[in-house]
């Protein structure tokens, strides 16, 4: 390896980059293996709906990458994690909207919910449950369009 002003030659720039490539595939089909397992513990209804929200939240962005945080489906856009998915415990399924793990300044952000789709317990966590699939499917529009402008707003 030559170092040339502190920068790493061509070749070695290919190979961080091909074993950079390879690292982030190997993330993905873990992430992957956790979201399947996740799924492989659900009854049918709670997976239907899961599956159902999973789906909708994954069409909402081309960017998204799926895997498990707090012991449930989440999407992130790079390392960023800002939709997951929960069980509730008296049945259903939530959806948090949220811009990551750490605390953000809130300073200057907005998001307007026209729909009333989510709770907002503060500006930037908007919480939505669902009953089963059907309810799912009754407000999949919105959920959406909900996602859309989330990941537009935080991204």
């Amino acid at each position: 390896m030559s170092v040339r002003s502190g920068t790493l030659s061509r070749s070695c720039r290919s190979m961080v980059s091909y074993l950079s490539t390879g690292v982030n595939l190997l993330r993905e089909i873990d992430m992957a293996d956790d979201v399947e397992r996740f799924r492989q513990a659900l009854d049918l209804g709670v997976l239907q709906t899961i599956d159902a929200i999973r789906a909708i939240v994954a069409g909402s962005h081309p960017g998204l990458q799926e895997g498990v945080k707090w012991n449930a489906p989440s999407f992130m856009f790079g390392d960023v994690d800002l939709i997951t998915l929960g069980l509730e415990r008296s049945g259903g399924v939530r959806v948090v909207l949220h811009r990551g793990a750490k605390v953000k300044a809130l300073e200057g952000f907005r998001f307007d919910d026209p729909d009333a789709l989510a709770r907002w317990p503060s500006p930037d966590r908007g919480v939505v449950v669902f009953r089963d699939h059907v309810d799912v499917a009754q407000r999949a529009d919105a959920l959406s369009n909900l996602c859309s402008r989330w990941i537009a707003a935080t991204t």
